[in-house]
C-alpha cells in the first residue's frame, strides 16, 4: 500500500490451490496497491519475476490511472525504442512504484442494481457496433466536457438517436482497461480499438470524464454504471466486446504489467517456455489452466453484477476453446460460460476464430452462443460488389448466380446446421437463424461507404508501409477511385453516375443485412455513409479517421432515413426474423419458417436455376396471412434493368405495394397485361426491392 510518498509491504504468507492471498485491515476505498513478486529470472523458461517491478492485481476492480507504455513498466532492460537492451539476461534494477499504475481500491457499491435485464429476444435484436470515444467525439450536441466519454453516450442526445435509428442494443468496443504496445508507442500512436487489455475486471479510466478520472476509481465506476442505466432506460442493451484470448504483455520481450510478472507459465500458452501465439498479438492465454478459466468466468460475472451489461462479443473466440488436441465446442471454459447461473440469458457472441491452426470454427460454438458469420460478409459483398465489378471488367456475365446470396438471405442453415449431433428428429435443428450474427463491415475492414469508393487500401497513416489490413475487401469503386467531391460531380456526368450507383450499392447492402435471417450488426456510421478515408484497419486511428463526423450531408440524411425505414420493415414483419430454420416450424403455425424462391420471371426456382452462373436476380417470398400479403425481397445482382414479373398466382392476383427500393430513382409498380394484379416492375440493376403481394394464398395453404 501506498500513501503519499510511503510505502507499506505486507507479505502474503497464505498460499491455496496455486493461490497466495492474504487478509489486509486499513485498506479503505482510494487505497492504491500492487503486487511485487519475487522469484527466478529466467525468461528462456517465461520466467520473468522481478521485485522491483508493481504489478497489477489481476482480480482489482479499480485502477488509478490511464497511462502511456513506459520503458519503467518492462521488468527487462529497456532502450529508447523499447526493445531490449542486453537480451534480457538480468532483470531491471530501478523501481517502478512511481511509474507504475496501482490497483485502486473501489468501496462497495450503495446501490445495487435493481432494474430487471431488458433480455430483448434474439429474434428482435439489432446490434449496433460502436466506439465509446468515436461515436460521441464529434457530436455537436453533446457539452464539450462529455465528448468521447463514458457520461457523453448516456446524453439524452445519443440513446434518442439509438432509439430513433430502431437498434435494440449497443456493442461496445472494448472498455476494460488498456496499455499501448510497444510499437504503437515508438510511431506515436494508440490503440484505439482498445483490444489490448490491462485489467478485466476495472473499467478503462481513459474514457471518463476529466472529473471522473480527478476523482477517481470509484467514480469512474460509477460513471460507466450510470451510462448503463441511461441505455437501458431507452430500451438499449449494453453488449461488451471482451478480450480474453491474450493482454498487453505482448510476447517474450513484452512488459510486465499483471500476469506476466505473477506467473507467465500458468496464465499464458508456452511450449518448452515459449510463448505460443494464436492471437497474433505475442501471447495467448493459456485455456488450459484452471485459474485462466475462474478469472474469465469472475470477469464476466463481475461486469453482469455490478455493472448490469446484457451481453458480451468475445474477441477471436476460438482461443477460449482450445486445449492440447485444439479446438472443443465442449472446452471447460465455453461450459463454464454457457452453464453460470449469473450469466443465465446474457448474449454471448464468439468471433469463431483465431489465427492459429484450425482456427476457423464459425458454427462450430455451442447454444447458447451466437456467432459472427464471415460466410454472409463475404457472400453478401461479392453479389453486390466483386462479381458485378468482375463482370464489368471482363464484359461477361457468366459470374456469380444467386445460390449463395439465397443462402443467406434465409438464414444461413449451411453454417449453423452442420454440427447437429445426431439423433435429433428429422427436420429438427439445435440451432436458429438468430445465432448468425450478420455483418457486412465492422471495425475491422473498409466502412459500408469505402465498400463502394476503394479498391485498395489507404493505410499509410498507420506507419507500417501499407502491409496492415486485409487485402481481401471485395469492394467495388464503382469505375472511380476513392471519394467523390461536389464539384468533380457537378462537372462529369460519369463522376455523377459513379456517385449514385454508390449510394444505391450501399443501400442494397444495408438492406440485404437488415431483412435476413439471423441477427443484423450495423456498424456506428454506416447509417450515414462514414468513412475512413479508405483506411481497412484504423486500429491506431484515434482521430477523425475514426470518429463519426455528425455533419451530414442531403445524401448522408437520405441513407439514415433508409436504414431507419428497413429496420421499420424489420419489425413490421416477424416473418423476416424467424426463429427457427426451414424444418423446424410449429405445425400449428406453419407460416414461421415458410419461403419459397422465384426467378425475375416470376416462376419457382428450379434445380438447375440455382446453378446458372447467368443468373443475378431472384425473389424471395415471406408468405402471410391471405388478408395481409406476402413479403417479398427482389435483389439485382446484375448490371442492367431487369423486367420482374412478381410471383404467379395463388400467390399474387390481387395487387401489390412496392415497400422500398434501393434506388435513388421513382419506380413504377405495374401490373401483369395477361395476369390482372400480378405485378411487374423495372428494376435497375444493382437493386433491392420489397414488395408486399396480395394474392388468394396464404400461410394456411401449404406450399407444397
Amino acid at each position: 500500500m501506498r500513501r503519499g510518498s510511503s510505502e507499506q509491504r505486507i507479505r502474503l504468507t497464505r498460499y491455496d490451490g496455486g493461490m497466495w492471498w492474504d487478509e489486509v485491515e486499513g485498506m479503505t476505498p482510494g487505497t492504491r496497491y500492487g503486487l511485487r513478486v519475487h522469484g527466478p529470472w529466467d525468461p528462456q523458461r517465461a520466467r520473468f519475476h522481478n521485485s522491483a517491478r508493481l504489478l497489477l492485481d489481476p482480480r482489482g476492480t479499480g485502477i488509478s490511472h490511464a497511462s502511456p507504455l513506459l520503458s519503467s513498466m518492462f521488468a527487462h532492460e529497456v532502450d529508447a525504442l523499447l526493445r531490449p537492451a542486453d537480451g534480457m539476461q538480468r532483470p531491471a534494477e530501478d523501481d517502478n512504484a512511481d511509474d507504475a499504475v496501482w490497483s485502486v481500491v473501489v468501496p462497495p457499491l450503495e446501490e445495487t442494481l435493481r432494474e430487471e435485464p431488458l433480455r430483448t429476444p434474439w429474434t428482435a435484436t439489432v446490434v449496433y457496433e460502436a466506439h465509446v470515444r468515436g461515436l460521441t467525439m464529434l457530436h455537436p450536441d453533446l457539452p464539450p466536457e462529455l465528448r468521447g466519454t463514458y457520461a457523453g453516450l448516456g446524453h439524452r442526445v445519443m440513446t434518442d438517436y439509438l432509439r430513433d435509428l430502431g437498434v435494440t442494443a449497443i456493442e461496445l468496443l472494448p472498455i476494460h482497461a488498456i496499455m499501448d504496445e510497444p510499437h504503437l508507442t515508438r510511431l506515436a500512436l494508440t490503440n484505439y480499438w482498445g483490444y489490448s487489455t490491462l485489467s478485466y475486471f476495472a473499467p478503462h479510466p481513459g474514457y471518463a470524464t476529466r472529473r471522473a478520472q480527478e476523482a477517481g476509481a470509484a467514480a469512474v465506476r460509477d460513471e460507466v454504471r450510470s451510462m448503463v442505466r441511461s441505455l437501458h432506460a431507452a430500451g438499449i442493451e449494453v453488449i461488451c466486446d471482451v478480450v480474453y484470448n491474450h493482454t498487453a504483455e505482448g510476447g517474450a520481450d513484452g512488459p510486465s504489467l499483471s500476469l506476466r510478472g505473477l506467473d507467465a507459465q500458468d496464465h499464458y500458452w508456452t511450449d518448452h517456455g515459449a510463448f505460443v501465439d494464436f492471437t497474433g498479438t505475442g501471447n495467448s492465454l493459456n485455456m488450459r489452466s484452471g485459474h485462466v478459466v475462474d478469472l474469465i468466468v469472475s470477469s464476466l460475472r463481475h461486469w453482469v453484477r455490478e455493472y448490469g451489461i446484457d451481453g458480451f462479443r468475445f474477441d477471436l473466440a476460438a482461443t477460449l476453446g482450445r486445449d492440447d488436441r485444439g479446438f472443443r465446442s465442449d472446452h471447460p471454459l465455453l461450459r463454464a460460460i454457457t452453464t453460470d447461473e449469473v450469466l443465465r440469458g446474457v448474449k454471448l457472441i464468439a468471433e469463431p476464430w483465431d489465427v492459429g491452426g484450425y482456427g476457423w470454427q464459425t458454427g462450430s460454438f455451442p447454444p447458447p452462443f451466437a456467432e459472427w458469420n464471415d460466410a454472409f460478409r463475404n457472400d453478401v459483398r461479392s453479389f453486390w460488389l466483386e462479381d458485378p465489378a468482375r463482370r464489368v471488367r471482363t464484359g461477361t456475365t457468366q459470374i456469380g448466380g444467386v445460390r449463395d446470396i439465397a443462402t443467406r438471405l434465409a438464414g444461413s442453415a449451411d453454417v449453423f446446421t452442420r454440427h447437429d449431433p445426431q439423433g435429433l428428429p428429422p427436420g429438427q435443428h439445435l440451432r436458429a437463424p438468430w445465432a448468425s450474427l450478420n455483418y457486412v463491415t465492422a471495425h475491422d475492414g473498409f466502412t459500408l461507404a469505402d465498400l463502394t469508393t476503394y479498391e485498395g487500401k489507404r493505410n499509410e497513416a498507420n506507419g507500417e508501409d501499407g502491409r496492415d489490413g486485409t487485402d481481401d475487401n471485395r469492394s467495388w469503386n464503382h469505375g472511380i477511385e476513392g471519394p467523390l467531391g461536389p464539384a468533380e460531380i457537378a462537372a462529369s456526368e460519369q463522376a455523377a453516375e459513379v456517385a449514385r450507383h454508390r449510394r444505391r450499392t450501399a443501400r442494397s447492402l444495408m438492406a440485404t443485412l437488415l431483412l435476413s435471417a439471423g441477427t443484423p450488426m450495423i456498424t456506428a456510421g454506416d447509417e450515414a455513409l462514414r468513412t475512413q478515408q479508405g483506411n481497412n484497419n484504423a486500429y491506431c486511428q484515434d482521430n477523425r479517421i475514426s470518429w463519426v463526423d455528425w455533419e451530414r450531408d442531403e445524401h448522408q440524411r437520405a441513407m439514415y432515413a433508409a436504414t431507419r425505414d428497413l429496420l421499420a420493415l424489420r419489425r413490421r414483419f416477424s416473418r423476416l426474423r424467424p426463429a427457427t430454420f426451414l424444418g423446424d416450424a410449429d405445425p400449428e403455425r406453419p407460416e414461421r419458417d415458410q419461403i419459397a424462391w422465384f426467378g425475375a420471371d416470376g416462376e419457382p426456382m428450379r434445380h438447375g436455376d440455382w446453378l446458372d452462373p447467368d443468373r443475378h436476380t431472384l425473389q424471395m417470398l415471406r408468405p402471410g396471412p391471405a388478408a395481409v400479403g406476402h413479403v417479398v425481397l427482389v435483389v439485382n445482382g446484375s448490371v442492367g434493368t431487369e423486367l420482374v414479373r412478381g410471383p404467379a398466382a395463388p400467390w399474387s392476383g390481387r395487387g401489390a405495394e412496392l415497400l422500398f427500393a434501393s434506388c435513388e430513382e421513382e419506380l413504377e409498380l405495374g401490373e401483369d397485361p395477361d395476369e390482372p394484379g400480378r405485378p411487374l416492375l423495372h428494376l435497375p440493376g444493382g437493386t433491392l426491392a420489397v414488395l408486399l403481394v396480395h394474392g388468394t394464398a396464404g400461410v394456411e395453404d401449404r406450399l407444397g
